[in-house]
């Protein structure tokens, strides 16, 4: 009988190969100001990776209402393995009484990188692609106790037909336990209802006990957090990361309080392979098959200003300017008239001075030869 041929060392050859190159992973934060993001990420990763005095520093200077996209760059290192880790931040959105339109810097972004990538990948030499595809988009929800607003289901929609969508609970320490409930299973109908797709850990079938931890995960969609950079004593003496209140602390990593650690797991520990593969074989994918069926091979693809929509609002632009042109052209003609008159007139005033003058001084000159004849 013929003994193993070594196929089962792959695996570990595998391993090997990835934990010498390392791995890149780019995460996009979206959401309201005030919801925890920057916490949130700081918590996750264990250490500062985004000021608080430069949000403000921005918002302060941020006079245009409009949406921004900031990429903070970080490498994380953990028993000798790199991670290469993107945060995009989304500030100002939804941060104005009207947000139309509030999304398309977001989605204009995502389409953007992946068109980045698809035209890298048809260059002679590929070997440093610069990759800022999104692998997992968190979208916080701010904690109303209600539903999800127009706005969040709007956004939701388009951000999950192109990105990895996993929407996350903020500040999950303002709720009971029964309310918070509540609100998970509405904005679970929501969802369903408006067929908004996010993003679900596959199930493994063949792991029972992984099978089931995954089936928990899927149950806490969408993940509550708290987010804490602050270590407090608890009151059985345990320093933990989390909120001091009268009646106790409330936990970051604590599953009786939130979600952390299960969102925790997927976006790092259990998942973070399949999130990044996923948005290579399916989302990445998605837009390259589209793009080849709508356009030449080579051809730039349609910036949002060629859309009908924009070319529209461009028309009604210029048909305003030109409008507001006439109307300008107009009471310049009205004034250079009045001025023309105004010249007229002071001519002809000028010219009457000018006769009265000249006979003024003809009387005079006829008055001294009659003074002088008189004389002899």
């Amino acid at each position: 009988m013929t003994g193993p041929i070594g196929i089962v060392n792959l695996p570990d050859q595998r391993r090997k190969i990835v934990s010498k190159r390392g791995a890149a992973f780019t995460l996009m934060v979206c959401g309201e100001s005030g919801l925890g993001k920057t916490t949130f990420v700081n918590t996750l990763f264990s250490t500062t990776l985004k000021s608080y005095a430069d949000n403000r520093k921005r918002h302060r200077k941020q006079v245009d209402k409009t949406v921004e996209i900031e990429i903070t760059k970080a490498e994380l290192e953990e028993r000798f393995f790199k991670l290469q880790l993107t945060i995009i931040d989304t500030p100002g959105f939804g941060d104005y009484v009207n947000n139309n339109d509030a999304w398309a810097p977001i989605v204009e972004f995502l389409d953007d990188q992946h068109e980045s990538f698809m035209l890298q990948e048809q260059q002679p030499r590929r070997q440093e692609k610069i990759d800022l595809r999104v692998h997992a988009c968190l979208y916080f929800i701010r904690p109303s106790g209600h539903t999800l607003k127009p706005l969040d289901v709007e956004v939701m929609k388009k951000l999950g037909t192109r990105v990895n969508l996993i929407p996350v609970i903020a500040k999950a320490d303002t709720f009971a336990s029964a309310d918070l409930d509540k609100f998970k299973a509405r904005i679970r109908s929501v969802i369903e209802a408006q067929q908004i797709k996010i993003y679900t850990p596959p199930v493994e079938e063949d792991d029972i006990a992984v099978a089931d931890e995954t089936k928990n995960i899927i149950a806490s969609i969408p993940f509550s957090v708290i987010g804490s950079e602050t270590d407090v004593e608890t009151s059985d003496g345990r320093i933990v990361k989390g909120r001091q209140y009268p009646w106790g602390v409330a936990e970051v990593e604590s599953e009786q309080h939130c979600d952390f650690k299960k969102l925790r797991n997927v976006l790092i520990r259990s998942h973070m392979l399949d999130l990044i593969h996923s948005t290579e074989e399916k989302h990445y994918e998605a837009y390259r098959a589209q793009q080849m069926e709508t356009r030449k091979f080579g051809e730039s693809r349609p910036r949002k200003l060629d859309t009908p929509k924009f070319k529209e609002a461009e028309q009604e632009l210029r048909k305003r300017f030109t409008e507001q042109v006439k109307v300008e052209e107009l009471r310049f003609k009205q004034w250079e008239q009045r001025l023309l008159a105004e010249r007229d007139r002071l001519n002809k005033d000028l010219e009457t001075t000018h006769l009265s003058i000249k006979s003024l001084e003809t009387d005079l000159e006829n008055l001294r030869l009659n003074s002088g004849r008189a004389r002899r």
